[in-house]
């Protein structure tokens, strides 16, 4: 089977009983398929599989330790995918922020971190794209995930962090885009 459909089916039998996230992890792949140019051809389906595979660690079943990208990347190492999407999933954005918050950089590390137009497409994809999937430039997204979490929260003092070292991914996809022939 082919791997994006492969990854949308998966996604679709973690994400669809979680509501408002599937509309969330479906807009997200569209906007990866959108921004592929900004990878090399021989990875734009795998930016597409793991935008579709980013969130699958919310699903009940397989969010043993209640931290979303290291329970994703766990199931999907268990279930041998390509290992560069397994990476992406465990590192998507921020995650080694949020990790440190939590206080599972060690488990999180059991997943190699690379710094690649691969992550930066993902991250943007994903930090441009609200949570009832709607189209959100990366400011706005930042600043909807601060009003859903309380300054006392893990995951704001996460954004806090995270949130200029992000925007420079977004920003390295914007130039790789624009860098592109028309």
């Amino acid at each position: 089977m082919e791997l994006v459909q492969q990854a949308a089916e998966t996604a679709e039998r973690f994400v669809a009983p979680l509501g408002r996230r599937w509309e969330h992890v479906q807009a997200v792949a569209a906007r990866a398929a959108e921004l592929s140019d900004a990878v090399p051809p021989q990875d734009r389906d795998t930016l597409v599989a793991a935008a579709w595979l980013h969130d699958i660690g919310y699903a009940p079943e397989i969010g043993h330790t209640k931290f979303h990208p290291l329970d994703g990347a766990r199931y999907l190492r268990e279930e041998e995918w390509p290992e560069v999407i397994v990476n992406l999933v465990a590192h998507h954005s921020g995650a080694r922020f949020e990790a440190a918050e939590r206080g599972m950089s060690d488990e999180l590390a059991e997943f190699p971190f690379e710094d690649s137009a691969l992550l930066d497409a993902l991250v943007m994809a994903d930090l441009t794209t609200g949570p009832a999937g709607q189209r959100l430039d990366y400011d706005e997204r930042i600043e909807e995930i601060f009003s859903r979490y309380a300054p006392e929260d893990p995951v704001h003092r996460t954004w806090v962090k995270a949130r200029p070292v992000m925007a420079e991914a977004v920003q390295r996809t914007e130039q790789r885009l624009a860098a592109q022939p028309k």
